[in-house]
């Protein structure tokens, strides 16, 4: 028999011989063959992206940034009007991880950035005419998620940043937010404030009158001759002393006296120890209603600002030399990519 095995021919091995290997010299080759492909290409994208990034095409947006640390205080009565040794923490004191993503949180919250909004006729700002637009808060949204981000920076603090094509405008958003971030936490806190301020009113008031109560029993014990049970009993009795050596005629009269004492003694003994006790609730109750007041009727600030937002000089985007770089370096790379292909398709035909 035959052995095909000699016969049939090493392809793989004539593949491998077909092949050249990729030197210097040939890639030096390749480019310099196709150096006006390059050249004209190259020329052509650094004219597009120097055109395209034109400030009367493309308007130049200016960054301005805001930062500040949140506070750990919630109630201003607790932070100032609390003895220095029950305090829990200090109100000068910076905020940790939990506030920086509660301040967060307000930040990106619809009540602060619907706010931002009217404040600021961002709608107009923007150029989005509502009447026209057929999903004008949708394009809004973009908007704003386009040229506003906050973030958390690893020491803690809030960063707002904000681009815009007016530097001024950019600088007054920024520092409008961190505004905003006041008196939006301060309205959270107020919801739980003022319905507790109204509890405690309710509460002293309550007191009061149950105070009032226990007075007009007193004085009327007072008319029936109970002014001071102590005093009077004592007095009473040596009155009786007397009159039972002297043996005058006041015996009886004495003796109806303490009678009537003796029946309304208690309750002027226990009237008198529960006013002492409604007392000492209601100035606990006064202190917490003046505390309150403070938390619902004063501000304090919940940040403290390090860097506050100023007009930028200088413009964030778009940058031109990195522009015009980069779209250098990918229409190279594009345009070797195709002239390899080319080649390679030429070569198999």
């Amino acid at each position: 028999m035959t052995d095909q095995s000699n016969s049939t021919p090493d392809i793989n091995l004539i593949n491998e011989q077909d092949v050249k290997p990729i030197t210097l010299a040939s890639i030096i080759n390749f480019f310099w063959r196709w150096r006006k492909v390059f050249i004209i290409s190259c020329v052509f994208a650094a004219i597009i992206s120097i055109v395209v990034t034109h400030p009367s095409i493309t308007k130049p947006k200016y960054k301005a940034q805001h930062i500040f640390y949140p506070t750990k205080n919630n109630s201003i009565s607790n932070a100032l009007l609390t003895e220095l040794n029950q305090r829990q923490q200090d109100p000068l004191e910076f905020g940790e991880e939990i506030e920086a993503e509660k301040a967060l949180q307000i930040i990106q919250s619809g009540k602060l950035i619907g706010r931002l909004i009217r404040n600021f006729n961002l709608m107009k700002h923007y150029g989005i005419d509502p009447k026209t637009e057929q999903f004008p808060q949708y394009a809004l949204d973009n908007k704003i998620q386009e040229n506003f981000n906050f973030e958390r920076t690893r020491y803690l603090s809030i960063k707002i940043e904000v681009l815009d094509e007016d530097p001024k405008m950019a600088a007054d958003l920024a520092n409008g937010i961190a505004e905003l971030y006041d008196s939006v936490k301060t309205e959270i806190q107020n919801q739980v404030a003022k319905p507790a301020l109204e509890i405690v009113r309710r509460a002293l008031e309550e007191k009061q009158r149950k105070i009032e109560d226990i007075k007009n029993n007193l004085r009327d014990l007072g008319t029936k001759g109970i002014t001071n049970y102590e005093e009077q009993s004592r007095a009473l009795a040596e009155e009786i002393y007397k009159a039972q050596s002297t043996r005058t005629g006041q015996l009886s009269q004495l003796l109806e006296e303490r009678k009537q004492l003796v029946a309304h003694g208690g309750d002027f003994i226990a009237l008198n120890e529960l006013i002492k006790l409604e007392e000492e609730k209601e100035s606990n109750l006064i202190t917490q209603f003046e505390k309150r007041q403070v938390d619902v009727g004063e501000r304090l600030s919940h940040k403290f600002t390090v860097e506050e937002a100023t007009v930028p000089e200088i413009k964030f985007w778009p940058k031109r030399t990195f522009i015009l770089l980069l779209s250098l370096v990918s229409t190279f790379l594009a345009t070797s990519v195709v002239l390899i292909l080319i080649e390679l398709f030429s070569k198999k035909k």
